[in-house]
C-alpha cells in the first residue's frame, strides 16, 4: 500500500468526548498513538511524516488533553491520543481523560494502537495498565520503544525482554525500537501500518 506522506495535515482536534467522532471518517484505518506524557508521540508523528513541527509538542507534558487526528493522503489517520500523565492530574482531570479515551476506543472504527514506551524509562505502572487493557480487549496493537538512540545494545535487549515477559502479552507482539533523532524504526512502522491496512482490505 503506497501512501504519500507529504500529503498530510492536521484534520481534526477534539477537546472532550462529546466532540467524538466529529468529522472523523470511521471507514478508513486509524493508527492511534498512546502512551504516557512526554514519551514522544508528537515527535514520532513528525518523523513518520518527515515534518519538523506538524504535530506540536506540548510545553506542559500531561496537561493538554486533546485528540489530534492527522489525515495522511486521505487514506489513514495518525491519531495522537492525550498522554496518561496520571500523577500530575487531579481526580477530575483523570476522570475526564478516562471518559475521553474510552469514547475513542469504543468508536466503530478500525484502529491499530501503537503503544509508545520510553525505552530508557522502561515499563511504567501506567504503561502496565494500558498494556493489560489492550490485551484483555484483544485490540490490535504494536509496541514502539522510543528514544532508542539513548541505549546500548545490552540495555535495549533488557528493556525488550522485560516487556515481552509481561503476563498475557502475545509472544508475537511487535516491538519496534524507534528514535525521532536518528529515524530508526520509521520504515518498520510504515511496514506495520501498511500490513494492517492490507489486512483490513482483504478482510472486507
Amino acid at each position: 500500500m503506497k501512501i504519500n506522506v507529504n500529503n498530510a495535515d492536521l484534520f481534526f482536534t477534539a477537546g472532550n468526548e462529546s466532540q467524538l467522532p466529529g468529522k472523523l471518517d470511521l471507514s478508513i484505518p486509524h493508527i492511534a498513538m498512546c502512551g504516557r506524557s512526554n514519551v514522544g508521540k508528537s515527535s514520532m508523528i513528525n518523523k513518520l511524516l518527515n515534518r519538523k513541527s506538524l504535530a506540536r509538542v506540548s510545553s506542559e507534558p500531561g496537561k493538554t488533553i486533546t485528540v489530534n487526528a492527522y489525515s495522511v493522503d486521505n487514506v489513514i489517520y495518525l491519531v495522537d491520543l492525550p498522554g496518561y500523565g496520571y500523577a500530575r492530574r487531579s481526580f477530575a482531570e483523570r476522570d475526564k481523560w478516562k471518559k475521553f479515551i474510552e469514547k475513542y476506543f469504543s468508536m466503530d472504527a478500525d484502529i491499530l494502537f501503537l503503544l509508545l514506551i520510553d525505552m530508557k524509562v522502561g515499563l511504567t505502572a501506567d504503561d502496565d495498565i494500558m498494556l493489560k487493557y489492550l490485551v484483555a480487549e484483544k485490540l490490535p496493537f504494536a509496541i514502539v520503544a522510543t528514544k532508542a538512540d539513548k541505549l546500548n545494545k545490552t540495555e535495549r535487549q533488557k528493556c525488550t525482554d522485560k516487556i515481552l515477559s509481561h503476563i498475557g502479552i502475545p509472544s508475537d507482539t511487535a516491538i519496534i525500537p524507534f528514535s525521532s533523532k536518528t529515524g530508526e524504526g520509521v520504515d518498520d512502522l510504515w511496514d506495520i501500518i501498511g500490513e494492517f491496512c492490507e489486512f483490513l482490505k482483504d478482510s472486507k
